[in-house]
């Protein structure tokens, strides 16, 4: 497209009714401000047949639109019935001084106007690439963990971020930023799980005095670890001392939920509630209520509160629970029987009094009994205006270990006709900023499409929120998804469209930090990043309370020590994950014995791997600081330096995990063998470990504050860690013979 005068008009020519598609024209309207030009929104029935010289055109329409106005010669019409729910396409008009955005529905034409904005923004007006795309998943979301009350806690409360998200959550421009920032990158969906969150959200007519006034939060003392079964949250050492984050009535909460539905709506996002089952924080004891699977009062109270919030939430669009904590030890069938006759039944009774309303019902399994959950469900199911879906953990808590998940294979298999959504967990890049496009790209495309609905991604371990352990923060405190903007960004961009090249990521980085040699600085991020898979690839605690990476520890019982640090005697006894190719250190032991050839990437490769990434990515960091531009940037820009802070954190957690890995194959031979020189390694490795980990822990607390606290593997303390990484090198210095301890 030729460039136009700095001084030239442009029409953007749109119907303003629908507010996506406004979103989208605000947004392009400020990139043709950024490239010089100025943009005047006018109607698309008073717009002219061409574009006025000398200026340029932008339509935004629907495919039907398109097709009644007459397509330009650059687009075909086969091309635009192509286009699935949410496509769309951009071409070139007639002339160069015309370009058209159109989109398969209101979604897709908000997704194209955003695209087009990106574009100007990266290649000027005259770099403009002509294009049509449809979403590779029909679902992209998020998983957000709820902090309503200390009353009706989510999964997260006990923790320091869960505790610092209670007021944000009440917070409506949190929501709009949050919703905003989710739309440019393409997710459309948000699931917001909480164990019991009617009280906080509902007033149930047939149960009144269970809504719940004002927003609490208690001011007692925690303790350090609740129990993984969701069990424990409230406690009446937690109501004795509380502070009113928020004075609130029921009626003031539903109309602020209202309002957050209303702005999703016009960025094209449906909310939907995940609960779990039988939980009854904030309502037990009212009424009858209490947690037990045969109180007839319960199973009236939660089919009743279901109905209500429906019909409370005209947008909502679905529910979700699962079948598992809190229903102790009762059989399947006893399970499936409440779930349906309490949340199943009243979705029902929602769905057959709006019967022009569109429900998901989503149904949590951890299973292979897809088929056995849809025959108790069966009602449901036939009901026209409901769709259930499955949902299932694809990577455990661990989304950053694989590119391949195996997990999910036998699950695949017996969902028949039905469909699932995908849980990405990511409990393991929680502070730093992690951004590794090549791993979430091939990541996506091994993802089954076939009987998938989509996905939602997020954590249990940290309430993506606005960030609470910043040294130097700003007022008020970054949205968790603007601080990790790439990360979030990767997952919803590259879900609509894995093709989404590496030139568009280098652009978009060098928006966020001008001036800086942008694709040096994403080869060393992605550097940096790829060190989360290559450790925990290798080092599998597959849920979310038996491994986190960056503090190199879980809870006691899986790490194996009273202080929950994953010693090398378990980097030497923990398996690899299934999906790779990695040799567990005893088997390469066993195979070095036997003299036996092993197929596969064996720990010492896996170690050399991670000093080859950690090593590129400093490397990295050290030419890009060269430039004059960048040292001055680095002065005046917080998000940059904070940026290179975390990367270079990253590093040095990866040459720690080199020197262990090597550490606890060499002690392993030792024990093996006797072989002192294998032992003398092993110290000399474990040394260097524990250099790296204090160089690595003094970068990490230079930008956030330590100890944290975490609900799945406790306080993650730094320092008081450091005693077990040198303890290490004690473990290693042991004769031959001597107990593992």
């Amino acid at each position: 497209m030729t460039a136009l005068s700095s001084a030239a008009k442009v029409q953007l020519c749109l119907e303003p009714s629908a507010a996506p598609v406004s979103f989208a024209a605000a947004e392009l309207a400020l990139a043709l401000r950024a490239c010089g030009y100025e943009p005047e929104q006018v109607a698309l029935e008073r717009a002219a047949p061409a574009a006025p010289a000398p200026g340029l055109r932008v339509l935004l329409l629907l495919r039907e639109q398109a097709l009644r106005r007459g397509l330009p010669d650059t687009l075909a019409e086969r091309e635009l019935e192509q286009l699935r729910a949410e496509g769309f396409a951009l071409a070139t008009g007639s002339s160069a001084r015309e370009l058209w955005v159109i989109g398969a529905d209101v979604g897709g034409l908000m997704y194209g106007g955003l695209e087009l904005a990106e574009q100007l923004r990266a290649f000027g007006v005259e770099g403009v690439r002509p294009m049509q795309r449809s979403p590779h998943f029909e679902l992209r979301g998020t998983k957000l963990n709820l902090p309503l009350d200390v009353r009706t806690p989510s999964y997260s409360d006990m923790s320091d971020s869960g505790q610092a998200a209670i007021a944000t959550v009440w917070d409506f421009e949190f929501w709009r930023d949050y919703l905003d920032q989710l739309a440019r990158h393409r997710y459309n969906l948000v699931s917001l799980w909480n164990e019991h969150p009617f009280p906080s959200l509902v007033r149930v007519p047939e149960y009144p005095d269970v809504a719940l006034a004002d927003v609490w939060r208690s001011r007692g003392r925690f303790d350090e670890h609740y129990p993984t079964t969701g069990t424990g949250l409230v406690t009446a050492a937690m109501l004795a001392d509380v502070e009113v984050v928020a004075r609130l009535s029921i009626e003031d909460k539903i109309a602020f939920w209202r309002r957050v539905m209303s702005h999703a709506r016009d960025r094209n996002i449906e909310l939907c509630f995940i609960t779990w089952n039988v939980f009854t924080y904030g309502a037990d004891g009212k009424y009858g209520i209490s947690p037990e699977l045969d109180n007839p009062i319960t199973v009236d109270y939660f089919r009743a509160s279901v109905r209500a919030l429906f019909r409370t939430y005209p947008l909502l669009r679905g529910i979700g629970l699962t079948t598992g904590e809190n229903m102790g030890d009762a059989s399947f069938e006893a399970k499936e029987s409440w779930a349906f006759a309490s949340y199943g039944l009243g979705t029902l009774d929602a769905a057959q009094a709006e019967p022009e309303r569109r429900f998901r019902f989503i149904h949590r399994q951890h299973q292979a009994r897809a088929q056995d959950i849809a025959s108790a469900f069966q009602p449901l199911v036939a009901q026209p205006n409901v769709e259930l879906l499955f949902s299932f953990k694809y990577a455990q808590a661990h989304v950053l270990s694989s590119t391949r998940q195996s997990f999910h294979d036998d699950f695949l298999q017996s969902l028949g006709g039905f469909r699932t959504l995908w849980t990405l967990r990511n409990d393991d890049a929680l502070l730093f900023r992690w951004a590794a496009p090549d791993f979430v790209r091939e990541f996506v495309r091994n993802m089954p499409v076939q009987g998938s609905a989509g996905y939602y991604f997020g954590s249990d371990m940290w309430i993506w929120a606005r960030e609470f352990l910043d040294r130097e923060p700003s007022s008020p405190r970054q949205l968790e998804i603007d601080k990790h903007w790439l990360h979030f960004l990767l997952w919803g961009r590259l879900g609509y469209d894995p093709s989404l090249d590496t030139e568009r990521l280098v652009a978009l980085v060098g928006q966020r930090f001008a001036g800086i040699d942008a694709r040096q600085l994403l080869e060393a991020w992605q550097n940096a990043s790829l060190i989360y898979p290559l450790v925990t690839g290798f080092h599998w605690g597959q849920y979310d309370f038996q491994w986190y990476i960056e503090g190199c520890r879980s809870r006691p019982g899986p790490a194996q020590t009273q202080s929950g640090f994953h010693d090398v005697n378990r980097f030497i006894t923990l398996g690899v994950h299934p999906a790779t190719d990695n040799v567990p250190i005893p088997r390469y032991v066993a195979a070095q014995g036997a003299g036996e050839e092993l197929q596969g990437t064996t720990p010492l490769q896996v170690a050399e791997q991670l000093l080859e990434r950690a090593s590129a990515a400093l490397e990295g960091l050290e030419r890009l600081l060269r430039s004059t531009t960048a040292q001055e940037r680095l002065q005046s820009d917080h998000e940059l330096r904070k940026t290179l802070g975390d990367i270079r954190a990253m590093a040095l957690l990866g040459q720690y995990y080199a020197g262990k890995i090597r550490g606890a194959t060499e002690l392993a031979l030792f024990r093996a063998t006797g072989a002192a020189a294998h032992q003398e390694r092993a110290v000399r490795a474990l040394t260097d470990a524990a250099q790296h980990w204090r160089a690595y822990t003094r970068q990490a607390e230079a930008q956030y504050r330590n100890p944290v606290w975490t609900n799945r593997v406790g306080i993650v303390d730094w320092a008081a860690l450091t005693a077990g990484v040198e303890h290490d090198i004690v473990i290693a210095q042991q004769p031959a013979g001597t107990p593992a301890h």
